[in-house]
């Protein structure tokens, strides 16, 4: 029997940019059938610190993360490859060096799921009846594809989108650009990327482009927008919240 009790780990960028994407995870994740709660002393996961470096940081904010969701039962789902990947794997290893710590990162690990990832496997949902018309096409973002593994998941709800034409992107799979850091560090080779990744998105001709993170949808849009050229990024919890008019 599969506990369908949620807590949610929505994230900064969702919190801050995108609290239109937290709001459709919550409608999703109740259709599909889920009990859905929000931890509210969550606060960053500490991803940016550890990939900046700061590792002392990321330490306080991994155990404070711990900390709060060691309170609450059922699976800690995140609509982020990025931050699932962190509390999956970045906890492990930022408290390798203490096993009472390791022990309780490990315990929230083996609870956390990506948003797509929670749906199709766990509750074993992939069509939702969501409705529409056009044209889509999938970005993989890097941290769900390598870090998590998570890919078929994401493509299976698209599939099952009534009356809408999937096409596959090409070089899908190809970083956007954005990298949380990488893009602020390294920024000539982050508008490279962008630059190779908005070209496919106008050789597919679709009207929008569905990705599972955050970051890639902002770096895709201010890319886009900029640019002047057609096609927007949203998360995925969006189309699958869109019903039949």
């Amino acid at each position: 029997m599969v506990d369908r009790q949620v807590q949610l780990f929505v994230t900064c960028i969702v919190d801050t940019l995108y609290p239109e994407v937290g709001e459709a995870v919550v409608r999703v994740l109740r259709r599909a059938g889920a009990r859905v709660d929000f931890p509210s002393q969550q606060t960053c996961c500490g991803q940016p610190a550890f990939n900046a470096g700061l590792r002392a940081q990321a330490r306080q904010m991994a155990m404070h993360t711990i900390k709060v969701f060691e309170k609450t039962r059922g699976q800690v789902v995140l609509p982020s490859g990025s931050c699932a990947g962190m509390l999956r794997h970045g906890y492990l290893e930022l408290l390798a060096d203490d096993p009472k710590w390791l022990e309780r990162a490990r315990a929230l690990s083996e609870r956390t799921f990506e948003f797509t990832e929670y749906l199709v496997d766990v509750l074993g949902v992939v069509d939702l009846e969501a409705h529409f018309s056009g044209k889509l096409t999938y970005h993989s973002s890097c941290h769900l594809l390598r870090d998590i593994g998570v890919d078929r998941q994401p493509r299976s709800l698209l599939k099952n989108v009534h009356g809408a034409e999937m096409v596959e992107l090409r070089e899908a799979a190809e970083c956007c650009g954005f990298g949380g850091v990488f893009s602020v560090e390294h920024p000539e080779l982050s508008a490279a990327m962008l630059r190779r990744k908005m070209a496919n998105i106008e050789a597919s001709g679709v009207d929008w482009v569905i990705s599972c993170d955050g970051g890639c949808i902002t770096h895709i849009n201010g890319g886009l927008n900029r640019s002047g050229k057609p096609g927007r990024a949203i998360h995925i919890a969006q189309i699958l919240d869109r019903r039949a008019p």
